[in-house]
């Protein structure tokens, strides 16, 4: 019977390298609370190393960047297209809300 792979390996060194750069952008998400930010500046850059984090996690520690494209897919397509929606429902909450402060005088 033939040897068989017991899977992929894959060098230690890139998990500490996406772990450092996890406590990179975490240690920037810290300093954004520090400098007492407010505003757009504020949600804008926690949310995007909050998404640049999750991304690193995803690729490197779910193993997706190793995997078929048709999994990919079927992973990361269903939350993007309910982040689409959920975009469209605010435009729409934004419209009416305009809208019944317009004719109800609110």
């Amino acid at each position: 019977m033939a040897n068989v792979s017991e899977g992929q390996q894959h060098p230690v060194k890139l998990y500490l390298q996406v772990w450092g750069w996890l406590f990179v952008f975490s240690f920037l998400s810290y300093l954004v609370d520090y400098n007492d930010l407010q505003g757009i500046w504020r949600w804008t850059l926690v949310l995007m190393f909050m998404m640049i984090k999750a991304s690193l996690i995803v690729i490197f520690f779910m193993h997706m960047f190793w995997e078929r494209l048709s999994l990919v897919y079927a992973i990361l397509l269903p939350p993007l297209c309910l982040l689409v929606l959920v975009g469209f429902l605010a435009i729409e909450g934004e419209y009416i809300t305009l809208l019944r402060d317009l004719y109800l005088g609110r």
